[in-house]
């Protein structure tokens, strides 16, 4: 039988629909020449093309992408193999299965539906063939036109399958994978021993990411106060997500080191320039480090906008702030002065990223929220006895539905609450100690 000349095509093996032509590579070497293919010219309504290859070298040749499915003789003499596969072929002959030809087809054609042909009286091994990783097989005696034609799409559309499957499997292996990891990185605050309260809403921009370029973190250091910060890597995806948590892990290093203020900032701007994958990128960033006493506070603000501060009875405003510092990477040998402000006994502090007040408003949705808006939605829901994190859940919905739809940009938001009438009532309660002795609660307050 003429062997055709093999034509490459875009369409991969496997992904053949039913009705179309297909390519059927006959691997076999009887020498008798005994064994004949069907015709399969009108079997099925679709015509069925055949090549031949006598031994793997020859058919590792033919080969090629337009070939659907392979027609494996499992009596096919292994001294033919290819110069890589002579150590396989000594191999084989130890072998109990006998299978070493179809081993090796499945590895040159992973992508490949395989048929295997054996006698009637070796319906084990025919078996055997289709564990090992065979779509089927056929017995050399009741092979005809259309039983070798159905056998032929069936094993097509079978092998379809499985790579189908194998893909979604990979997929969502991966899509586990990729959730723990970014479970894994975002913050646990440090807070043990605090009298402040502590509540985060985080959203990122990417679709189903659970991690975006948005970062923030808190810890309280052994002397008792208390750092929060926020901050915002320009851009979206993955890479700026990477760079957020660099500088939030750099961030929380430097801060248990000692450091404060401009000293941590321009440490921060080193690893951001080292880390960056272009000089483009840069980071906004807002610090508090707020005293042991919760009565106040300093403050650096790195391009970033101004927190929000709500205090008992009184309505939310934004904490002062006009000679802030540029964003992290913009400038060089850069500064960022560390303002002193005034909290009071009981507040709500509200640390945000622009995601939150770049939602759109409006019939026509051309108005920005900004951050006026924001300060009198917060207001609105401080109104209605919300605090925590059902303050932060509303407000972030509400800013959604004023958006009409989900935000394009990273959101993160963090609140820091200090009741002193909470503070007092617990330290009233507390068990005195004897003189020379510590009381257990003032040891380890556990934290609100």
């Amino acid at each position: 039988m003429p062997v055709p000349v093999p034509q490459q095509r875009a369409v991969p093996a496997a992904e053949t629909t039913h009705g179309a032509d297909l390519t059927l590579l006959v691997i076999e070497d009887d020498p008798a020449g005994t064994f004949a293919v069907p015709d399969l010219s009108s079997t099925a309504g679709a015509r069925v093309r055949v090549r031949t290859a006598r031994n793997l070298t020859e058919a590792g040749r033919l080969l090629t992408d337009d070939v659907d499915c392979i027609l494996l003789d499992l009596d096919l003499e292994t001294a033919a193999r290819p110069a890589g596969a002579r150590a396989e072929a000594r191999d084989a002959e130890t072998e109990p299965d006998g299978l070493a030809a179809l081993k090796h087809v499945l590895r040159i054609a992973p992508r490949h539906a395989v048929l295997a042909l054996t006698a009637e009286d070796d319906a084990e091994r025919a078996a055997e063939a289709v564990r090992v990783g065979a779509q089927d097989y056929l017995f050399r005696g009741e092979l005809d036109g259309r039983l070798l034609s159905r056998a032929i799409r069936y094993a097509v559309e079978r092998k379809r399958a499985d790579i189908a499957q194998h893909q979604l499997t990979e997929s969502r292996l991966r899509a586990q994978e990729n959730a723990r990891l970014e479970r894994g990185l975002l913050p646990t605050p440090l807070l043990e021993g605090s009298d402040l309260a502590f509540a985060a809403h985080y959203r990122p921009g990417r679709s189903r990411a659970l991690l975006g370029g948005d970062f923030y973190d808190t810890v309280r250091t052994p002397d008792g106060t208390v750092h929060a910060m926020i901050g915002d890597v320009c851009g979206h995806g993955p890479d700026e997500a990477a760079l957020g948590v660099e500088l939030r892990i750099a961030w929380r290093a430097l801060t248990l080191a000692g450091l404060c203020g401009d000293a941590l900032l321009s440490t921060l701007q080193q690893v951001l320039e080292h880390e960056r994958q272009s000089e483009e990128i840069f980071a906004t960033l807002c610090t508090l480090d707020i005293a042991p006493d919760g009565r106040r506070a300093g403050l650096c603000i790195a391009g970033h906008p101004a927190p929000l501060i709500a205090r008992k009875g009184r309505a939310a405003r934004l904490l002062p702030y006009d000679d802030g510092g540029p964003a992290l990477g913009l400038l060089p040998h850069a500064r960022w002065p560390r303002r002193q402000v005034e909290l009071g006994g009981s507040w709500s502090l509200m640390m945000y990223t622009d995601g939150l007040i770049e939602g759109r408003v409006g019939q026509e949705g051309t108005q920005r929220l900004g951050q006026d808006g924001m300060v009198a939605m917060v207001n609105g829901r401080l109104d209605q006895g919300l605090g925590g994190e059902a303050l932060l859940e509303a407000a972030v919905t509400q800013v959604q539905d004023l958006n009409g739809g989900e935000l394009t940009d990273d959101v993160a938001v963090l609140l820091l609450e200090r009741d002193e009438s909470r503070i007092r009532r617990r330290g009233a309660s507390a068990p005195r100690s004897r003189p020379g002795t510590a009381s257990a609660a003032g040891a380890q307050r556990p934290p609100l």
